[in-house]
């Protein structure tokens, strides 16, 4: 091997998966609107990056903390480097959106600046701006030697310069318009044809002096800063952990700076002063050659009426193994159910739900709840169950990042109506998406169970590539009963019959069965491993892979985004490879095989291969035995590594590249389009082997005419 790092550094192959995502925005063979989500997704990418990832860091810097990561690089060498590439990646993003727009323009979606107005829309503007904008923001003055107000992390301000006067000592003033939340980013404005807009910050700017009669406006620019999130609760000091929740998010309104976006046409004198008041270094200054905040832009690429310029629809089709007239109950007694989503559907889990609720038989339904939609209908399920006498709880994870604010709202909820909820466990977060519904039947307590790599939510399970397993298991169910009751009451970790979980034993079994595979092939033993995850960072799993390789077991990775592993490495990881999907779902789904001397062992589970998941979070590792349900494991991971259209194979060098078809060959296999056709195929196939069945006609009753 070379001198090279035997890992990658983890924050700048974050970067390059975020680049993977910008090429999507860069591929003409899209639909110009599907470009455009691209573009605003790696946008709000960054946006948790620099909140997350770079605040993390600075602090170590500021404490002085020197210690290198596996790769080599101290958090100094980091942050360095992470500047460098995120002007770059911002500069391109800009350039995208410049291309883009034009094309919209073409396409019928015009942005229009306060300059282009006609008089018309100049007149109907400014009523829009006196009714409401003018009624809603509030000027706040800055004077000389007094503090800068506090800031609303990622909200759009205007700053605005003014000239000196008798009390400013010949030194220039400046006032900040905060442009809020409430007021929407795009108005829209009369045209002839298609669609036109004008953003908030400038219709601000176009009617700026309203704001400041009497004084002389020397010039403004829209900005934005993002704050450092990366708080972490100390709920072994927190006696109440909503209480402690609550704090966080208080905290992190007033975490410090660590990015400053503005308008690249920003007066020098206007920069220097938002660099000195929010203490940010020349290196956190992103200057933006178009608007601010990108990510607001995911909703004009949700604009009604331009279908064309989108994504063929590829609706969720129903399992062949479900029967829509017939109780999940009944379905999971005869068999199990495997669920690959969004090419299916997402009901049948609901389903589950909502029937629990309503069946008189059900005596428990114990779930855990990571993330949902606003308004889930598996929250209103358990709600409902409860009421009617059911035993119901909820393990709410309340360190959801991001999305804290709204699990306290739904938990208080549930509370209410009866739900006995559990807000996580102490220092851990549980990150593990498990359903148990508990049902008294004539031949005994049966266990119903769904087990998922994703969350309980409708809303993203049409956008995530996640699977699902729904079964009737004897001894799935004890073991899903056994892991619930432990991490809710004082159980201590246990040995299960079929799963394994984390922080207790999870990491222990992957590394056994990638050190199984290992012992086959020095004994001369086929030997193979495949794995789908999302990130790969644990150095003792990259290691015990590496181990893998050198005996000559052929490792078959794809892993969505970071990956700290360097493949092909000569005498390190030369039968390694590894790639990467980017496509119109988000690629979630965690599936594993290993060869296992021709008997393949198959899981899924919640936990990518990262420290935090298996050491910090409660995670879940499931197997899939049913023969049936293996096979289609088997060949949806295949697919995942034929797919010569979006895939990306990471190089030794740390560059992804696109596979290159043989000569000759012209198969084109893109695997989410195969996966969509796959479920299409077997909905219909089903369809059409289904028997006819004939229903008599019998004449009505007396009561049936009457």
């Amino acid at each position: 091997m070379s001198d090279q790092p035997r890992f990658f550094n983890r924050e700048l192959s974050w970067l390059e998966f975020n680049q993977r995502v910008l090429d999507e925005a860069l591929d003409e063979s899209l639909p110009l609107l599907e470009r455009l989500k691209f573009l605003a997704i790696t946008a709000s990418n960054l946006d948790e990056y620099f909140m997350v990832r770079v605040g993390g860091l600075q602090v170590l810097v500021e404490q002085g903390i020197t210690t290198p990561d596996p790769a080599g690089m101290t958090p100094g060498d980091q942050l360095a480097a992470i500047s460098r590439r995120t002007h770059e990646m911002v500069q391109a993003q800009h350039a995208t959106f410049r291309d883009l727009e034009a094309k919209a323009a073409e396409a019928g979606i015009r942005r229009v600046r306060g300059n282009e107005l006609t008089d018309r829309q100049t007149r109907a503007l400014e009523q829009v701006f006196e009714s409401e904008i003018f009624s809603v923001l509030t000027p706040m003055a800055v004077r000389h030697g007094e503090s800068f107000p506090l800031l609303v992390n990622q909200m759009l301000h205007v700053c605005v310069q003014l000239a000196p006067d008798a009390t400013s000592e010949g030194k220039p003033r400046f006032a900040i318009v905060p442009l809020g939340r409430a007021l929407p980013r795009f108005f829209t404005l009369g045209a002839d044809r298609g669609y036109s807009y004008i953003l908030l910050e400038d219709v601000v700017g176009t009617f700026l002096s309203r704001f400041f009669s009497g004084e002389k406006v020397l010039g403004h620019a829209p900005f934005r800063i993002t704050r450092n999130a990366d708080f972490s609760l100390r709920d072994d000091l927190a006696a109440d952990l909503l209480a402690g929740m609550e704090d966080i998010l208080t905290a992190r309104k007033r975490g410090d700076c660590v990015r400053l976006e503005i308008d690249a046409a920003a007066d020098k004198t206007l920069l220097a002063y938002l660099s000195q008041s929010l203490a940010v270094s020349p290196d956190d200054v992103f200057n933006t050659s178009g608007p601010i905040d990108l990510a607001a832009f995911m909703q004009l690429a949700e604009l009604k009426g331009f279908d064309a310029l989108r994504n063929e629809p590829w609706p969720p089709q129903q399992s062949p193994d479900i029967d829509a007239g017939v109780s999940m109950f009944q379905t999971l007694a005869r068999r199990d159910v495997l669920l690959v989503h969004p090419y299916q559907s997402f009901d049948p889990v609901v389903r589950l739900v909502e029937e629990a609720a309503a069946d008189p038989d059900v005596l428990a339904i114990k779930q855990i709840l990571y993330r949902t939609s606003r308004t889930s209908p598996i929250v209103a399920a358990l709600a409902k169950a409860a009421q009617r006498g059911k035993y119901v709880t909820a393990i709410v994870e309340l360190k959801a990042r991001f999305d804290e604010a709204r699990n306290i709202e739904w938990a208080r909820n549930l509370e209410e109506h009866g739900v006995q909820v559990i807000y996580g466990v102490k220092g851990l977060k549980t990150h593990a998406k498990t359903c148990i519904v508990v049902r008294r039947e004539p031949h005994g307590v049966v266990r119903y169970v769904h087990f998922g790599t994703g969350n309980y939510n409708e809303i993203t399970s049409r956008i995530y590539s996640d699977v699902s397993l729904l079964t009737a298991s004897e001894e799935l169910g004890a073991d899903a009963i056994s892991f619930f009751n432990a991490i809710t009451g004082y159980s201590q970790p246990q040995r299960y019959r079929k799963i394994e979980a984390a922080p207790t034993g999870l990491r222990q079994r992957i590394v056994e069965l990638i050190d199984g595979e290992t012992q086959r092939k020095a004994q001369g033993q086929a030997a193979a491993i495949d794995a789908k995850i999302n990130s790969l960072v644990d150095p003792e799993i990259i290691q015990a892979l590496y181990a893998a390789s050198q005996a000559g077991v052929t490792v078959r990775l794809n892993v969505r985004g970071v990956c700290c592993l360097r493949p092909g490495a000569s005498g390190l990881s030369e039968n390694i490879s590894v790639v990467s999907i980017i496509d119109r779902y988000l690629e979630h789904a965690r599936i594993l095989r290993f060869h296992h001397g021709g008997d393949d062992l198959m899981f899924i589970s919640s936990a990518d291969w990262m420290p935090r998941n298996l050491d910090r979070r409660i995670e879940l590792l499931v197997p899939v035995e049913d023969p049936p349900l293996k096979q289609r494991l088997v060949e949806t991971l295949e697919v995942y590594f034929e797919d010569n259209v979006k895939a990306r194979h990471l190089a030794a060098d740390g560059t992804y590249n696109r596979p290159k078809l043989p000569r000759g060959n012209k198969r084109r296999r893109r695997s989410q389009e195969v996966l969509y056709e796959d479920a299409c195929r077997r909905l219909k196939e089903a369809q059409q082997s289904a028997p006819t069945t004939f229903e008599p006609h019998r004449a009505p009753s007396e009561e049936e005419k009457g």
